[in-house]
């Protein structure tokens, strides 16, 4: 691993056979879900990741070689070639588990009906009223303080009629509504307010002896509600709004907090951001010009998480950088390289090509393009920002004054930011590059941690044990995009050298393979052709509505429904049947849609967010051993049934149901109804995550207004306290 690389550029090089997605797509009738516990498999020896040698020796050789098993009826197992995170060809398959039965209209289906919904189902943003006021609890406290459980109203209603304020044609004024909107949809769900009795909720501001009156557009069962502009009680109608930043300092009075002030200035960069996204893609609404179909999603996710206070607050970031780097912006830049001499490499790869093994070393190279190294280094990506940051940091200061460490500065062909901003892509490259990045965006620094490499190793080589064949032939559609590389580096006493750690990800995807992370999917944005912001889920379901000639709420039915059998379902399998709970909120679930539009499989990613049950150590210490030792990944299963329950249960499947009854198309009530069927089916997969939606009264939930008040960095400490968390009405409770 550390010898020079050979390896050829990108262009020349054999393409990925564990990359490209041209399986055939599953068959229209879904196979049987599988309850056996999976047999016996072959565990791939674990090879340990490369360290620096001594910087006096001379640099040795370290490659995984363990065998990739290909997954049944693959291309790849025909030809005897790898796979991984292997897509279906865009298809149009039924998925037969959920029974869909023809209707008349031509090329259309209908989902079997499904249990009416009750006239009251709880309201998940009645939640209790946890911390307000108080301290964090002590991280070696187990749970955190739990709040009385307060009234509710599942009824969705849309009193209001007006213009949509995201529509206003002020960029600054659209986005300070979406500002105000997000704070007081946190306060509703933190602060277990009730559904209003009548078209204004009334918000208590008892620090500062008055309240705000909020017009409400929607109100949501799930906690998606819209609003419209608040005003202060007792001033005259001729007053202004209360706009965001004010709201901010309003509700941050009420907790008696220092970091009041904080969330305040970072409410006021989220909103100024937010304004400047609208500004550009209303002036230009398409896609950037290089994009691939997976890019254009990445780049569409103007407004950020509906129920976060400042999902677009980027510290530290100037204008002209923001324009480079934000995706939103359709930014694109050349990476910075840095040389890394070989004694102070460190690097670990399961990557195989052909079934050859690929080290790290020789993957980065390949991107490098060209890039003249100096005798005895590797080279180093480093996304610019932070390379301009690491200078002024003594500790890499040291090393470059030292020659260990050489800046070769910007060099290549232009890379994308995704979503999270720090991983970057280039379409038809090999791979994709999860950057260490000092900004910190909404609750956390984004710079990797070496427990988070060696956890993507690790999953690729625990699915490689035979895994994802159990998995696979029971859910072909779905899979893990991989993070099987990484390169970093160590001092030369070898402890690490933070912020110059980066992952290497598989990039499945090609230019005709439609994957979208759910968070862009529902995300209303500006489209060509129109003043009004819609999101592409609207657009879909409104095209298939009108091809099929079908009412807008049965197509929206449908969809909902395979996207549970194609998306939802081979997650609880992999928790039933190998104790591997994902963090699947919908930033880090892709959804593989047809070119009609509907969903057709699935993909997650994120090298963080893996859940190993404590109760599974032994099967998958037998499967992989030593698994968890350098990756820290096994939770209690206490702990992981809470944050399952939140991840896919309320952000990721609740959060979808809100959007389709926010953006007015279907009846929450139904889905709601119709999840409820779904989670009744998926009982005997093994996972405890159905029974638990199904039966419990409350749920706990992530508290991003409150976390952010506690000045909690998510990425820092143990999972378990890394957040706060409060206490929900369940609404698929009867």
């Amino acid at each position: 691993m550390n010898a020079t690389p050979t390896s050829p550029g990108p262009e020349t090089e054999a393409p990925l056979a564990v990359d490209r997605l041209d399986t055939p797509p599953p068959p229209t009738e879904a196979p049987p879900t599988s309850t056996a516990t999976p047999g016996t498999t072959t565990t791939e020896a674990a090879t340990p990741p490369h360290t620096p040698a001594s910087c006096s020796a001379t640099p040795g050789s370290a490659e995984d070689t363990g065998p990739r098993t290909p997954a049944p009826g693959s291309a790849a197992h025909r030809s005897g070639e790898d796979t991984a995170s292997r897509t279906p060809a865009p298809g149009s398959a039924t998925p037969g588990s959920l029974g869909y039965a023809r209707t008349s209209a031509p090329g259309s289906v209908t989902p079997r009906s499904v249990e009416h919904a009750a006239p009251h189902t709880p309201l998940l943003g009645s939640a209790d009223s946890v911390a307000w006021g108080t301290p964090v609890p002590d991280p070696a406290d187990p749970t955190v303080p739990r709040q009385h459980i307060g009234p509710y109203d599942s009824r969705p209603h849309r009193p209001v009629a007006a213009v949509d304020p995201l529509d206003d044609p002020d960029p600054q004024r659209a986005a300070d509504a979406a500002a105000v909107e997000n704070l007081l949809r946190c306060w509703v769900r933190e602060k277990n307010l009730p559904a209003p009795g009548s078209t204004t909720l009334r918000v208590p501001l008892d620090a500062s002896g008055t309240a705000l009156l909020v017009p409400v557009r929607y109100w949501s069962p799930t906690g998606w509600h819209r609003f419209g502009a608040p005003a202060l009680e007792g001033l005259p109608a001729s007053a202004p709004a209360v706009d965001a930043v004010t709201a901010a300092a309003l509700l941050s009075r009420e907790t008696s907090r220092s970091e009041g002030t904080e969330l305040v200035g970072r409410v006021a960069d989220s909103t100024r951001r937010t304004a400047e996204f609208l500004e550009e893609r209303r002036r230009r609404p398409h896609p950037h010009p290089d994009a691939d179909l997976f890019l254009a999603a990445e780049q569409s996710l103007l407004l950020g998480h509906p129920l976060h206070p400042t999902p677009k607050s980027r510290e530290g970031l100037s204008e002209s950088e923001s324009r480079l780097y934000s995706p939103e912006l359709h930014g694109s830049f050349p990476l910075h390289w840095i040389a890394v001499d070989h004694c102070l490499l460190a690097s670990d790869s399961a990557w195989t090509e052909q079934g050859r093994p690929v080290s790290a070393e020789q993957i980065v190279a390949a991107l490098a393009e060209g890039l003249t190294l100096p005798p005895g280094t590797a080279p180093l990506p480093v996304h610019p920002w932070q390379a301009r940051e690491l200078l002024h940091r003594p500790e890499v200061r040291a090393l470059l004054d030292a020659g260990l460490l050489h800046d070769l500065g910007l060099h290549g062909s232009p890379w994308h930011p995704t979503s999270s901003v720090r991983t970057v892509h280039r379409p038809g490259a090999r791979a994709m590059l999860k950057l260490s990045l000092g900004l910190r965006i909404t609750n956390s620094r984004r710079e990797n941690l070496r427990k988070e490499l060696h956890r993507g190793v690790e999953v690729h080589r625990l699915l490689r044990t035979g895994l994802v064949d159990e998995w696979q032939a029971v859910h072909p559609g779905f899979d893990i995009v991989r993070d099987p590389a990484w390169l970093a580096v160590d001092n030369p006493e070898g402890a690490p050298v933070t912020g110059l750690d980066v992952m290497i990800r598989h990039n499945p995807f090609g230019p005709g393979d439609d994957a979208v992370c759910i968070a862009s999917l529902t995300a209303p944005r500006p489209w060509p052709g129109t003043t009004a912001m819609r999101s592409r889920l609207a657009d879909i379901i409104g095209r298939l509505a009108e091809r099929t000639a079908r009412p807008t709420t049965a197509v929206a039915t449908e969809w909902f429904l395979r996207y549970l059998d194609q998306v939802v379902r081979p997650i609880l399998w992999l928790d039933g049947h190998a104790g591997i709970a994902l963090e699947a909120h919908q930033q880090n679930t892709l959804v593989l849609l047809d070119p009609d539009g509907w969903p057709v499989g699935g993909r997650y990613r994120d090298n963080q967010g893996y859940y190993f049950r404590e109760s599974h150590r032994s099967e998958l210490e037998s499967r992989l051993p030593g698994v968890g030792d350098e990756s820290d990944t096994f939770v209690s299963d206490q702990v992981t049934d809470e944050r399952f329950a939140y991840y896919l249960g309320i952000n990721n499947v609740l959060g979808l149901i809100g959007a389709f009854g926010s953006q007015q198309l279907a009846d929450e009530r139904v889905l709601l109804a119709a999840f409820r069927s779904f989670l009744t089916s998926a009982t005997g997969l093994g996972s405890p995550l159905p029974h638990r939606l199904l039966e419990a009264a409350t749920l706990r939930s992530k508290a991003n207004l409150l976390t952010r008040l506690h000045g909690m960095d998510e990425l820092v400490g143990p999972v378990d306290t890394q957040s706060v968390y409060v206490t929900v009405t369940n609404p698929l409770r009867n």
